[in-house]
């Protein structure tokens, strides 16, 4: 890939290796002009100034159309080894390779140009796209809860005396609240752009995957949340991975199905060991996924159709990345007898508790 990156950049290169190219097939067929005529030469070395047009850039390619069409004369256009043309059909014929060569360099580099500027224009409407749909999702996202810490702040300290004790409870757990769910809004954001930037560097250590399930499920078990989390812990080896990694996946996907199922439902977690991965399964009991949609639940900024409930699409598609990181994937379907079903997969190496201080 760096080779034809490279290529693609060192105009320098591109003089060497087409006029190298016109030269290895000139002496090839030369020395079997007495059984292919000078026609099928023309139609050859046309057909290698196109495929290098597909690349190179349009300069060298021009030169190579001449230096080709000046070679084919010069060498199998009689009579040979000079610049002579005997006939009229040959001088016209060769006019016409000269031309088509080189108005076939000329199109086709202009061509890959326009069809680049496409791309980029693409891109950027992509892009743009992509920035609005952030933006838009965090004008909601960050105001709300950041109007709900103010006016809870602002209540407190206005009606410090009038306030009873369980009032003044419930403004402190609302701010808690709103301050989770921006510090969770952020911590999105910069996930986002470390994913984006490639600043992803695993801090492997050994965990013990039932103490991290447990640490998930505490921090979801806040305010008014009315959703039941259910895991049996098991006798499962200690996992090497990035446990804030691992802990931010589970993090994401749980508190995807809290947003996005009725209050009361029951969310169960199971986890299990094969030779090469730990593989954890995140069930709900709630409506499921519109099958047209589940291949983009993963994507950027992606939020269903008429979602109700707030969010920024990001979530789903840090989860994958993290698990991406651990060579790791997520995998989602929906449930026979109702609700969905993700299934993460992290290869990790594993050891026996016993046996940990001696690894």
């Amino acid at each position: 890939m760096y080779f034809f990156k490279n290529i693609n950049e060192n105009r320098s290169l591109q003089f060497l290796i087409g006029i190298g190219a016109v030269l290895l097939i000139s002496f090839i067929f030369y020395l079997f002009i007495d059984f292919i005529g000078y026609h099928v030469v023309a139609l050859v070395l046309l057909l290698m100034v196109s495929i290098l047009a597909m690349f190179f850039k349009i300069l060298p390619v021009v030169i190579v159309a001449v230096l080709s069409a000046l070679t084919w004369n010069f060498l199998f256009i009689q009579p040979q080894l000079t610049f002579k043309i005997n006939t009229q059909e040959d001088a016209l014929l060769f006019l016409m390779y000269f031309v088509i060569a080189v108005m076939n360099a000329v199109f086709t580099t202009k061509i890959r140009k326009a069809e680049a500027q496409a791309r980029k224009r693409k891109e950027k409407e992509k892009t743009i796209h992509l920035y609005n749909t952030l933006f838009n999702s965090l004008s909601h996202e960050l105001k709300t809860p950041i109007a709900a810490i103010i006016g809870s702040v602002d209540t407190l300290k206005e009606n410090t005396q009038k306030l009873s004790a369980e009032n003044t409870m419930d403004l402190y757990n609302e701010i808690e609240i709103a301050g989770n769910r921006l510090n969770g809004q952020v911590k999105n954001l910069l996930n986002m752009s470390r994913l984006e930037s490639g600043a992803i560097s695993l801090q492997l250590n050994w965990y013990d995957i039932n103490e991290i399930i447990y640490n998930v499920i505490d921090h979801n078990q806040i305010g008014d949340n009315k959703h039941r989390i259910i895991y049996h812990s098991k006798d499962l080896p200690l996992f090497q991975f990035d446990g804030t990694l691992i802990e931010q996946i589970l993090h994401n996907i749980i508190h995807n199905a809290i947003q996005y199922t009725p209050q009361g439902s029951t969310i169960k977690i199971d986890a299990t060991a094969t030779d090469l991965a730990c593989i954890i399964k995140i069930s709900d009991n709630g409506n499921g996924f519109p099958e047209e949609y589940i291949e983009r639940v993963f994507e950027k900024f992606y939020r269903l159709p008429k979602s109700v409930t707030g969010g920024t699409g990001l979530g789903l598609s840090i989860a994958q990345g993290f698990a991406q990181a651990h060579n790791g994937k997520i995998e989602l379907r929906n449930k026979v007898v109702g609700g969905a079903e993700f299934t993460i997969t992290i290869p990790a190496k594993m050891t026996d508790p016993k046996h940990y201080q001696n690894e």
